[in-house]
């Protein structure tokens, strides 16, 4: 160790707890805002980490599947305590999230039905039809450097919205072309800072063995699927809390590109294929996950309310809370076991050059995907009624003209200008469109 180079101590447990309870009250704003929030907290305000470890922790995590601020808060927890304050970090940075939704589902589910609370959700869902937008936009600057993945992403949209390809293998596919073809990593490799080892030294707990590499493994591969064999058993295949848990399980190894890129999959499978929600619950739904902290995948505790609350035979609301519980273990335990068990290896990981060409692809087809996803929204936020129209292999959703709901485009219209050209605070966007979509329906009922 040099002389230029800072010891860090590391704060007591108690401390940490305290801190990442904060993060997890305070981490409105969607992965970018929770993440400038954790850096601000963790690095300006606390001294914990150095800036080249957090940005270390943080591609690590842009390469996994699932929510990267979550991880993120759970990696950092990791460094400062060990496990148990990755576990600590994590739980808390999405349970205060996790209430808050599970309760506006139950809300919704007693009270959905009411004049007053119809014309809120009208309103929030088409103010949440700007914010997919805005966010396509976002990622679209970021993620689509050269004509290649630009192509990609047409790709992806069009395999997606058109052929009904399934979600995870756009995404396989993507990932395999980014593989194969060199450029896509270009530029993301980079420079020597970013492969240089972090200026500290790492605790002894961060060091990769093999015998930490099985044990992790085995630990949390059995938290993961132990309780999905429990529940086969007990309720039997087709049941909504098994499919809920082999479909959540699936979504948590997929979920490249954050919650936007896998609700267009998502709610297609919850509505067409399970029938636990209707086509434009799953707006209402996202347009409650936007006004709760925590990371924005919390939308499938939502979805997974309502199908245990209408499928599972039992009383709605006990339903209901079993379905979002259900959810939510099978939606983040395999997110600790992508921090715990790959940690220790992300030195070898970053520079791995191929890794990273197949990750800008597949940053790339998310893209993609979230155009799908803006599309499919559209159609079933605007119209009241759609067809399909066959060309060839390509199915195309059809709207009927004469359905067009011109209150909800022009309450999505006036939330996208003010998120996309005034940079208004979503917040604020979304509570006046709920009070403009209450005001209209109050009226015209």
């Amino acid at each position: 160790m040099n002389a230029r180079t800072r010891v860090i101590e590391p704060p007591s447990f108690a401390e940490a707890t305290r801190t990442f309870a904060r993060i997890g009250i305070l981490s409105f704003g969607g992965p970018a805002g929770q993440i400038a929030l954790m850096h601000r907290i963790l690095i300006d305000e606390k001294g914990w980490l150095d800036e080249k470890r957090f940005l270390h922790a943080l591609n690590y995590c842009m390469l996994l599947p699932g929510p990267e601020a979550m991880q993120l808060a759970t990696y950092t927890g990791w460094l400062l305590h060990g496990v148990r304050g990755g576990l600590v970090a994590g739980l808390l940075f999405v349970l205060p999230g996790a209430l808050f939704i599970t309760f506006l589902s139950a809300l919704y589910l007693l009270y959905g039905q009411v004049t007053l609370v119809q014309g809120l959700l009208f309103g929030l869902k088409a103010a949440v039809l700007a914010v997919v937008v805005e966010a396509l936009i976002k990622v679209a600057r970021r993620a689509l450097r050269s004509a290649p993945l630009a192509l990609l992403a047409v790709a992806a949209f069009i395999a997606i919205a058109f052929v009904k390809m399934p979600f995870p293998l756009v995404i396989a596919l993507a990932a395999l072309v980014g593989a194969l073809g060199p450029r896509f990593g270009k530029g993301r490799a980079g420079r020597s800072e970013d492969t240089d080892p972090p200026a500290l030294p790492m605790p002894e707990w961060t060091q990769p063995t093999t015998r930490r590499f099985l044990l992790t493994l085995t630990v949390w591969l059995a938290i993961w699927f132990v309780p999905i064999l429990a529940i086969l058993a007990w309720f039997g295949s087709g049941h909504v809390f098994a499919d809920e848990s082999l479909f959540f399980s699936k979504m948590a190894t997929v979920t490249f590109g954050g919650a936007y890129a896998v609700l267009a999959y998502v709610a297609q499978q919850a509505v067409e294929v399970y029938g636990w929600l209707k086509p434009d619950e799953m707006l209402t739904g996202l347009g409650l996950a936007e006004t709760t902290p925590g990371p924005l995948i919390l939308v499938l505790v939502f979805v997974g309310f309502l199908g245990g609350a209408r499928l599972s035979g039992w009383e709605p609301l006990a339903g209901g809370l079993a379905g979002a519980a259900v959810t939510l273990w099978f939606t983040f335990v395999p997110c600790f076991l992508w921090i715990f068990i790959g940690a220790p290896y992300v030195e070898t990981l970053r520079n791995v050059r191929w890794l990273a060409g197949a990750l800008a692809a597949v940053t790339a087809a998310v893209v993609g995907v979230i155009a799908s996803l803006g599309l499919w929204f559209a159609l079933h936020v605007l119209f009241g009624a759609l067809s399909d129209l066959r060309i060839g292999p390509l199915v195309l959703p059809w709207p009927d003209w004469a359905t067009l709901d011109l209150a909800a485009a022009i309450i999505a219209a006036a939330s996208g200008v003010a998120l996309i050209r005034y940079k208004a605070n979503m917040l604020m966007v979304l509570a006046a469109a709920a009070l403009g979509g209450a005001a209209w329906t109050l009226l015209r009922s």
